[in-house]
C-alpha cells in the first residue's frame, strides 16, 4: 500500500502525537532537538598525573624518575580499543539492518508477517535473493549477516577497503529494552574499563556530558565516579588535551623537551635549598617537579605527532577516511563526522581505552521510511570509519550498537528514492529490539566459537526471535534485561582477551549463570591472550 508523505527535513526535530512533548535532555537528543554541545578541556593536574610513558627519548636519569614518584605507565593498557554508539531514540537494528532469525540463528528464517513488522516488504525478505543483481538478500560480507540493502551496511561499506573486510566478525544480540527513554542502562563504558580498558590520557570518553557519556544510562551496579567520561564530540576537545605549549611551536620537539628538562634540573635544584614552611613541603616540592617532568614528557611524546583528527591525513583528505567537502560540510552529516573523528582518534592511538558516540534522532517513526533510512546510513558511515582507522592503525576494535528500544511498521510503503521500496516506520516497539557489536583483527577475521557451522551459527546470534518477529525472552538471560544485556557484551569483550575465565572474578554479581551459560553467551574464540601484543 503506497502512502504519501509530505516532504521534511529528516534533521529536523520531530514531534510524535503519541509522545509528550520532549522535556528531558535523552528526550531531546532521541527526538533530534539537540545535538549535544561541546565544551573543551584544558590538561588538568589530575590528568597529568595519570599519564603514563611510552618509550620516548627523556634523558635516561630523568626517565627512571617518571617511574617513581611521577609514574606514567605504558601508552593505553594494552586492551583492545571499545568504540560503542548510541543511536538515541530507539533505532531498527533487526532484519532491516543486522538479520535476526528463529533458533538456529540469522539463516533460520522468520514468517513473511515477521519481517513485515520490521520494515521489509515481502519481494524483499532475507530468504530471496535481489532481482537487479540476483545476489541474496541475505549478506555475510562483513561476518555478521546483514540484509543487502541495510543502510548500517551500505554506509559501512563506503567507507572500509577489501583488506579490512576480511578480518571483521560480528554478532547479534536479540534483547528488549524500554523505548524512548535514556533510563535504560544500556552502556557498558565502566564495565569495559574494569576489564582493564585504559589509555595514556583518559580511561574513557564520550560524545555526550553525561555520566556515561551517551544518551542511556549505565548499569549503576557498575558506576565508578573517577572513571566519569571525558566529554569529545569536536576535533578541538581532542586538541585541548595535549597542550605541548607554544615552546613546540618555537622549536623542535627535541629541543623543547631539552629546554623543559633543563626547567626541571634548575627547578628541583632550587626546591632543594627552599623551606616552603608548611606542613606538606615535601608533597608540594614532588608536585612542582613531577609536572615540569611531564611537560617534558608531553613535549617528547606528542610534539610532532599530530593531534588534530582533521590535520590526520589517514582520516581528513585525498587518501582520508572522510574528503575534505563531507568533513568540513557545516551540516549534519560534517558534524556527525568530526565527532567520530575525535573519539576514534583517541580510542585507535591508545589516548583512551573505550569511548561512547552518541548520534541523536533516531526516534524515526511516522514518517517516510526514507528518514530512517538516511539517519542509519550516516551512522554506517561512522562505524565504517572506525573500522578503517583501526585497520589504518594496525589495531583491533570491538563496535558494540545499542539503542533505547526499537519499532515497528505497518505496511504502508515508501516509494521515494530514498525510501527505496521498504515499509514505512510507524511506531514504538520494543519486542523487535537487539543491539550488535563488530569486531576488526588486524591478523584474521575472528572465529566463531563452534565446530560446525550450525554450532557457530547459534554463538553469531545470541537468542532469538519467534516467527512473528518478536524476541524470546526465555532464550538468554539479556533477552529481557538490559543490565544482563550489557554484561553479555562485557564478556564478549573479555572473551576477545582469552579471559572469560576472569569474568566472574571481576563481575562477581554478574547474573548470566554458570561457566556453561557464560560459555553460550560468548561468539568469538579469542584473539589476543590478556592484551593486544600477544596475538593468538
Amino acid at each position: 500500500m503506497a502512502k504519501k508523505r509530505n516532504a521534511r527535513d529528516f534533521d529536523a526535530p520531530q514531534l510524535h502525537g503519541d509522545h509528550p512533548r520532549p522535556v528531558t535532555r535523552r528526550q531531546f537528543v532521541a527526538q533530534g532537538f539537540k545535538l549535544g554541545a561541546a565544551y573543551t578541556s584544558a590538561v588538568s593536574v589530575g590528568s597529568l598525573l595519570g599519564m603514563r610513558d611510552a618509550a620516548a627519548d627523556l634523558s635516561p636519569d630523568l626517565r627512571g624518575l617518571l617511574q617513581n614518584p611521577c609514574e606514567i605507565a605504558t601508552n593505553g593498557a594494552g586492551k583492545i580499543p571499545f568504540i560503542a554508539f548510541d543511536l538515541a531514540g530507539g533505532a531498527n537494528m533487526a532484519n532491516s539492518n543486522a538479520l535476526v532469525g528463529g533458533q538456529g540463528g540469522q539463516l533460520d528464517f522468520l514468517s513473511t508477517a515477521g519481517y513485515e513488522k520490521m520494515g521489509l516488504p515481502g519481494d524483499m525478505v532475507p530468504s530471496l535473493n535481489d532481482p537487479v543483481s540476483g545476489a541474496p538478500y541475505a549478506n555475510f560480507d562483513l561476518g555478521l549477516g546483514f540484509h543487502l540493502d541495510s543502510a548500517f551496511y551500505r554506509g559501512i561499506m563506503t567507507r572500509v577497503s577489501p583488506t579490512t573486510l576480511a578480518n571483521i566478525n560480528g554478532a547479534i544480540i536479540p534483547a528488549r529494552s524500554d523505548n524512548d527513554t535514556g533510563n535504560n542502562p544500556h552502556n557498558p563504558m565502566y564495565g569495559i574499563a574494569r576489564a582493564g580498558a585504559a589509555g595514556s590520557i583518559l580511561t574513557l570518553a564520550g560524545s555526550e556530558n553525561s555520566d556515561s557519556g551517551g544518551n542511556s544510562m549505565l548499569p549503576m551496579m557498575l558506576y565508578d565516579p573517577e572513571l566519569r567520561p571525558t566529554k569529545v564530540d569536536r576535533p578541538s576537545d581532542v586538541t585541548n588535551l595535549i597542550d605541548t605549549g607554544e615552546l613546540v611551536g618555537i622549536l623542535s620537539p627535541e629541543d623543547a623537551t631539552a629546554v623543559m628538562e633543563s626547567i626541571y634540573r634548575l627547578s628541583a635544584a632550587k626546591m632543594g635549598i627552599v623551606d616552603t614552611n608548611v606542613s606538606q613541603d615535601a608533597l608540594i616540592k614532588e608536585a612542582v617537579n613531577c609536572g615540569y617532568l611531564k611537560a617534558a614528557d608531553i613535549a617528547d611524546r606528542f610534539g610532532d605527532f599530530e593531534i588534530d583528527p582533521g590535520l590526520d591525513p589517514e582520516i581528513v583528505g585525498p587518501d582520508g577516511i572522510f574528503t575534505e567537502a563531507e568533513f568540513n560540510d557545516g551540516g549534519r552529516d560534517g558534524r556527525e563526522f568530526q565527532k567520530t573523528a575525535s573519539i576514534m582518534k583517541l580510542i585507535m592511538n591508545g589516548f583512551a581505552g573505550a569511548a561512547t558516540i552518541e548520534m541523536g534522532g533516531y526516534d524515526y517513526h511516522g514518517g517516510r521510511r526514507a528518514e530512517g533510512e538516511v539517519k542509519d546510513f550516516r551512522a554506517g558511515i561512522c562505524m565504517g570509519a572506525c573500522l578503517e582507522y583501526a585497520a589504518m592503525r594496525g589495531v583491533p576494535l570491538m563496535l558494540y550498537v545499542f539503542s533505547d528500544g526499537s519499532l515497528s511498521s505497518n505496511g504502508a510503503i515508501d516509494n521515494t528514492v530514498e525510501g527505496r521500496g521498504k515499509l514505512e516506520w510507524s511506531s514504538d516497539n520494543s519486542s523487535t529490539a537487539a543491539s550488535f557489536f563488530l569486531v576488526y583483527n588486524p591478523t584474521r577475521r575472528p572465529t566463531l566459537i563452534g565446530g560446525t557451522p550450525e554450532e557457530q551459527a547459534v554463538h553469531q546470534q545470541i537468542g532469538y526471535m519467534s516467527a512473528d518477529g518478536s524476541v524470546q525472552r526465555a532464550a538468554t538471560p539479556a533477552a529481557n534485561n538490559v543490565p544482563l544485556l550489557v554484561n553479555t557484551a562485557i564478556l564478549n569483550y573479555m572473551a576477545l582477551h582469552n579471559e572469560t575465565g576472569l569474568f566472574s572474578q571481576v563481575f562477581p554479581n554478574h547474573g548470566l549463570g554458570n561457566a556453561a551459560m557464560l560459555d553460550s553467551l560468548t561468539a568469538f574464540t579469542p584473539i589476543c591472550n590478556g592484551t593486544i601484543g600477544q596475538p593468538i
